[in-house]
């Protein structure tokens, strides 16, 4: 039987793609408010700006390509029984033809029903505008999940960490939810690794390897390590 490798990837993986990362100081994404634009309050205040914010970062995921981090993490199932837990809602991952992936904020590439939740589309090359309808004829909205809603695939998730051989962290760090907490729910004597440039000094985990590097470069080395 195959080990089994649970990897969380954060914006760090997807920022050297070309994606622009969710947050920066002062709460802004591009000149936007995030308040305004990636919670519950704001879709009910202005839809048009909404969708036209998440039209733009469609955009500018189509335009970008998965990285050596990306692929690299592919290789990885030729060897391993691969999980990927993403926080990221771009679709570089499945574009880079990893098959197993769980996305805990949503998916940008699809659209669903403001009325049933499991009422999904793929988007394509489509955009969502107003007046676009799911089949129950309620207004179509992004399919990520926005600040102050609950995240549905947490549980799934955690689940899926309990029963780790190997957990790896890229892009994120493990004093920030949720990757902080899906680290506490993997058997403790596994090996763990963190993969940034920046790793903030934080709870001591047993056999935790840190490789302070970029994902292009740490991730390559580490696939590596483990397919020898």
């Amino acid at each position: 039987m195959k080990q089994k490798i649970v990897i969380l990837t954060g914006a760090g993986i997807s920022a050297e793609s070309g994606i622009s990362t969710f947050r920066d100081s002062g709460g802004l994404w591009e000149g936007y408010d995030i308040n305004e634009v990636a919670t519950t309050q704001g879709w009910a205040k202005n839809r048009e700006l909404v969708l036209d914010f998440y039209n733009q970062r469609r955009k500018n995921v189509r335009e970008s390509k998965p990285n050596a981090a990306h692929y690299a993490l592919k290789e990885l199932e030729n060897k391993y029984n691969v999980v990927i837990i993403t926080q990221n809602i771009d679709d570089l991952h499945e574009r880079a033809g990893s098959k197993n992936i769980i996305h805990l904020h949503g998916e940008i590439m699809k659209a669903r029903s403001t009325l049933d939740e499991n009422l999904l589309y793929g988007l394509g090359d489509k955009d969502i505008a107003i007046g676009d309808k799911c089949a129950k004829g309620s207004q179509l909205r992004p399919h990520v999940v926005w600040f102050g809603e609950a995240v549905p695939m947490m549980d799934v998730a955690i689940e899926e960490a309990s029963n780790a051989d190997i957990l790896i962290v890229i892009g994120t760090s493990m004093v920030v939810y949720p990757a902080a907490g899906l680290a506490n729910y993997v058997p403790f004597y596994i090996p763990k690794y963190i993969i940034d440039p920046n790793i903030p000094e934080g709870p001591n985990h047993k056999n935790l390897t840190k490789i302070a590097k970029k994902a292009g470069e740490g991730v390559v080395e580490l696939v590596d390590v483990l397919m020898r």
